[in-house]
């Protein structure tokens, strides 16, 4: 796996080392002794699916609160996204920045969202999945979210949403 990080600390796109022959290619993607060496998340405990029928459906932005942050490995495995992180740790010197990624199921990209970090995205394409690996069990209690298009976020998104939940669309302004 090829690690590179991004403008915001702790975001870090994650690339897969291909090994190609006349039948296609066979690479790792997740490997939890890479992972640590890396400084990176190595601990997963739960796997998600999210299926996206229509293109420009949102979903986000959310997080776990204190003391339940998460960690996610995100990878598009059909269609396309764009994903974004924002940075909620008040200590970090990105806070309230965003990185922006597009992921889909050619470039097989995953994007580590660090804990304490906002995550959404806009698919790309219908019949667009994601796949998620978390490094703690979700806790519904300590579910947030923020608007997709918070002023405090500034996130220049591709397209406006076609498809969007009521939570994810009436969530107040973020309040640092």
């Amino acid at each position: 796996m090829i690690f590179s990080p991004t403008p915001i600390a702790g975001v870090v796109v994650v690339e897969l080392e291909r090994h190609a022959d006349e039948r296609g290619f066979f690479a790792r993607s997740w490997c939890a002794r890479e992972f640590a060496a890396a400084g990176l998340p190595a601990d997963l405990v739960q796997c998600n699916v999210s299926w996206n029928a229509r293109r420009h459906t949102m979903r986000g932005m959310h997080w776990q609160a204190a003391p339940h942050e998460e960690a996610k490995l995100v990878r598009c495995t059909r269609g396309a996204i764009h994903d974004v992180v924002v940075d909620l740790r008040p200590g970090s010197p990105t806070y309230l920045g965003h990185a922006a990624v597009r992921l889909d199921e050619d470039n097989r990209r995953a994007l580590l969202v660090p804990a304490g970090a906002a995550h959404g995205f806009l698919t790309l394409a219908d019949g667009t999945e994601v796949f998620y690996q978390m490094s703690a069990f979700h806790r519904p209690e300590a579910a947030r979210g923020a608007r997709w298009d918070d002023p405090a976020f500034g996130i220049p998104w591709p397209a406006p949403p076609a498809v969007i939940s009521e939570r994810d669309r009436s969530y107040p302004d973020f309040r640092p």
